[in-house]
């Protein structure tokens, strides 16, 4: 039986019709993630309400609460393809909107359209509870790659230096905490070289442990993690429970937490980290080549 999301009266009394249309997309995030979606009627009525200007000349910041109260709830993909079926989603975060329909290359022969990956992603995240700047990584991250030269496609070139400027905007456009926007920007930077790691290479290994936080601060180190697995799942053709390549770069941790750094340089400590990387792997080629 399909569960309805659970509206109370509280909720749909708002002053602020915008706010009142968010808050409707909101709550459909609220249902059970099998069954949480927005009925014809429901749709039409957004797109009404959109189409009268619902949303117009309302401060993004306080658009933001409704937004963030979707994308925690337990289908929080529901919310992003309501939005987007009415319209709103265009208005809103037009960076996100652009992405659906755009072709993505996946470690197969096959294709996955990006706004497909971000809603899977998504469901994945809100299954493993993750906080909100994890979804919200997951939800902007790929921001670079709606303009990729179309000859290109479906690799996209250079999406990083695209994507930066409008990660930052959509920050300062709702005011979000700085939490969210350095995830955001790590997992722009760092989410795609995750996937390339290899146990043959641990001079970059090293290096991208030392780059990605791990060593410095942990918990920005293991919301990165949880953004690469999130979006690995997303490709909805993965077995198991975990990423492999997470699992690389957490035993690569393991490996240099036996590294005792005192005295050490830099340099000198990313080699002996590289290393004992090697040693763990079993690898002869610690060096970066």
């Amino acid at each position: 039986m399909d569960e309805t999301p659970p509206f109370r009266i509280e909720d749909m009394i708002e002053t602020h019709p915008g706010l009142a249309l968010l808050r409707l997309a909101a709550l459909i995030a609220e249902g059970s993630p099998q069954d949480a979606r927005a009925d014809e009627d429901t749709l039409d009525l957004m797109f009404e309400q959109m189409e009268v200007g619902a949303l117009d000349a309302l401060d993004p910041v306080r658009m933001w609460a409704e937004l963030e109260r979707g994308l925690m709830a337990p289908a929080p993909a529901a919310m992003v393809k309501a939005l987007r079926e009415c319209g709103v989603l265009e208005i809103v975060l037009p960076e996100v909107s652009s992405l659906f329909g755009v072709p993505h290359i996946t470690d197969t022969a096959d294709e996955i359209d990006l706004g497909v990956l971000i809603l899977n992603s998504l469901t994945e995240a809100a299954r493993r509870n993750a906080p909100l700047e994890v979804r919200f990584a997951l939800l902007v991250m790929h921001a670079g790659k709606s303009d990729s030269p179309r000859e290109h496609l479906p690799v996209h070139y250079r999406h990083m230096e695209r994507g930066l400027p409008r990660i930052h905007a959509i920050c300062d456009r709702f005011a979000l905490p700085e939490v969210c926007r350095d995830l955001a920007l790590l997992a722009l930077q760092e989410c795609e070289r995750v996937g390339r790691v290899s146990p043959i290479r641990a001079g970059p290994v090293a290096a991208m442990l030392e780059r990605t936080g791990a060593f410095r601060d942990p918990d920005l180190f293991a919301k990165l993690l949880l953004v690469s697995t999130c979006d690995y799942f997303g490709y909805g053709d993965k077995g198991g429970d975990t990423h492999p390549k997470v699992d690389l770069l957490l035993a690569a941790r393991t490996a240099c937490a036996a590294v005792d750094g005192e005295g050490l340089d830099g340099d000198d400590l990313a080699t002996a980290r590289a290393q004992a990387i090697a040693v763990a792997f079993r690898s002869e080629r610690w060096a970066e080549a």
